[in-house]
């Protein structure tokens, strides 16, 4: 079985980072046009080069969405966009639209074309196709099951990559194409800027007893009957590898660089755990219950998922508090501030490649030398010392439960 590649979410550059440091064979991202995420901080015409500059540095390939359905007017700024990304360096396109397809082949020739999950593609002949117009790979419809992604592998090009998605938010829509949104909120899905409407808690109200609400029930807590599980598919990558899947993708460019280090760095151990003929080791298995998620599904891999029906809540149980920026050969630490916390308190740190380890916090002092007890501002820089030497970037965590009740 071929090792599956990982395929991890950058947002913006720090979340890039982490993607790649945590372990990412490629990252994806978008500038600021022609993206599905818009509300992530995306990429700069100045900052992309330097995306693929520190990517390329460390061996990650970068692969950048251009994965909406752009309109007339739209169009027409394409070709110039598209040769910003072959001037860039980018490694692959994500594309959704035929036209778009056509002018990638044009105006970013040295691009791969990968074909996006909002097409949608649910059978070999549709997979066949698009390889024989001239994509290196395709994004297979999240609503497929292992039998039906083995078919397509087997009676497709074998120089056709398959992509699927292995961990992160589903969408109640199929292959992700919904407007409810759009008519809700003003807010376009397709353009990156969704309300998830389809998380809301329902109600009926009957047209002459306005502000009378009548519950549809489901059980006594009421329904949350659009409302979908996250993926996660950690315990099954080799049914993936044994399905004939190349890639698997995180979703998440939306989400913390938090969750695309811990993401990332749990699913690289596991797919090298498996690749090797090694047992999972369940620290990193675990790991993925370190973030902020909703509760965990298998999507349709092994048929219908089912609907969770009792509320759409995440299960947040740990919370970063500190990044750390530097450290020396003694675990003496430069620290930047995300969550305040205080001398005493039971500590977890965990960084690229490095195995999650415990500690109490000890000594600390801001950049001045004044001790402190308790970092209270948000970004400041801070020492700590640490029980050994972690590399750059390594997180500083602690156990809170901060899910919503």
């Amino acid at each position: 079985m071929k090792k599956l590649e990982l395929l991890s979410p950058a947002g913006d550059m720090e979340r890039l980072k982490m993607s790649v440091l945590y372990g990412a064979d490629a990252i994806y991202l978008a500038g600021t046009s022609f993206g599905m995420r818009s509300f992530a901080g995306n990429f700069t015409p100045e900052e992309l080069p330097q995306a693929v500059k520190f990517a390329h540095g460390h061996g990650v390939k970068v692969h950048v969405t251009v994965n909406t359905m752009p309109r007339n007017e739209e169009i027409a700024q394409l070709p110039a966009y598209l040769e910003q990304l072959e001037d860039a360096g980018v490694d692959a396109l994500i594309v959704a639209d035929l036209g778009a397809f056509t002018l990638a082949g044009k105006y970013a020739p040295h691009c791969q074309r990968h074909i996006s999950t909002q097409q949608s593609i649910a059978n070999y002949e549709c997979a066949q196709s698009w390889f024989d117009l001239g994509a290196k790979r395709v994004v297979l419809a999240r609503e497929l099951n292992l039998d039906e992604i083995r078919t397509i592998r087997e009676k497709t090009s074998k120089e056709l990559e398959i992509e699927t998605f292995g961990h992160g938010a589903m969408c109640v829509s199929y292959s992700g194409r919904c407007l409810l949104s759009n008519y809700m909120t003003g807010r376009d899905s397709n353009r990156g800027a969704c309300a998830q409407p389809c998380r809301y808690q329902y109600a009926l109200m009957e047209e002459k007893r306005p502000g009378e609400y009548f519950p549809v029930y489901e059980d006594e807590k009421g329904t949350y009957i659009l409302n979908s599980r996250d993926m996660c598919m950690i315990d099954h990558l080799d049914d993936l590898m044994d399905a004939g899947v190349d890639c698997i993708k995180i979703e998440g460019r939306a989400k913390s660089a938090y969750y695309a280090a811990i993401v990332t760095g749990a699913y690289r151990h596991c797919i090298d755990d498996i690749a090797a003929g090694r047992q999972i080791d369940p620290v990193w298995r675990n790991e993925v219950e370190h973030v902020s998620h909703r509760i965990y599904s298998t999507g349709f891999y092994y048929g219908e998922p089912g609907q969770y029906t009792e509320h759409s809540r995440y299960i947040r149980d740990w919370q970063i508090v500190a990044k750390i920026e530097s450290c020396d050969e003694n675990g003496l630490a430069l620290c930047s501030l995300n969550n305040k916390f205080h001398i005493g308190d039971a500590l977890e740190v965990v960084g690229p490649d490095l195995r999650p380890f415990p500690m109490v916090a000890g000594n600390m002092h801001d950049v001045d030398g004044n001790p402190l007890d308790e970092p209270r501002t948000p970004q400041m820089k801070f020492t700590i010392q640490l029980p050994r030497q972690v590399p750059p970037l390594s997180m500083i965590r602690r156990s809170v439960d901060l899910s919503a009740k």
